[in-house]
């Protein structure tokens, strides 16, 4: 049987716990495989959504949206920091990638799609044999499209009946598929 890499795309509706599931693949898989790549964080003031942090797995924190933000770049009511979306993907996806078991992204959608280093990137994630699993959203500009159609992906919708299920399975998953591979 050929060995095959591990392209999974979580996907579904804002809200449907996406990055709550990425989040927990990284602790379950904590201190038994080497991660990078980062979750993005709802900003809270009030109880209002105000914007967007990016938080990576070798420690890099960055603003990437905020309603306060004054960019030529925006979606929605929120403007994008471009050059610290592209501090973070140079610092966890590029720089920090020897040595990397696999690689959690969260998330491909509009806001990260203004950058042509962003898209570049996971292009070259998708072309890398180690695992990626990344959140995407359900909707988006043409490179969501062309991601969702990449040879090999597997598309996973996130919703209210499997989202408790997802991160042990995903965890599991990446764990059989580093026993396979190492035995190669």
């Amino acid at each position: 049987m050929a060995w095959a890499p591990v392209k999974i795309l979580l996907t579904g509706p804002p809200g449907c716990g996406k990055t709550t599931v990425l989040e927990r693949v990284a602790v379950a898989l904590s201190g038994k495989l080497r991660v990078a790549g980062f979750l993005t964080r709802e900003l809270r003031q009030e109880g209002r959504r105000v914007g967007f942090q990016i938080e990576g797995f070798r420690g890099t924190r960055a603003l990437l949206a905020h309603v306060d933000i004054a960019s030529p770049i925006r979606v929605g009511k929120y403007g994008v920091d471009l050059k610290a979306l592209e501090d973070a993907v140079r610092r966890e996806l590029i720089a920090g990638n020897i040595g990397v078991d696999v690689f959690l992204i969260d998330e491909i959608g509009k806001m990260e799609c203004a950058s042509n280093l962003f898209m570049h990137s996971i292009e070259l994630l998708l072309r890398d044999p180690r695992p990626l699993v990344a959140t995407i959203a359900a909707e988006g500009p043409e490179f969501v499209h062309k991601v969702k159609h990449w040879p090999g992906i597997e598309l996973q919708v996130v919703n209210a009946s499997n989202r408790d299920d997802l991160p042990g399975w995903l965890a599991s998953r990446l764990l059989v598929h580093f026993g396979a591979s190492k035995r190669r």
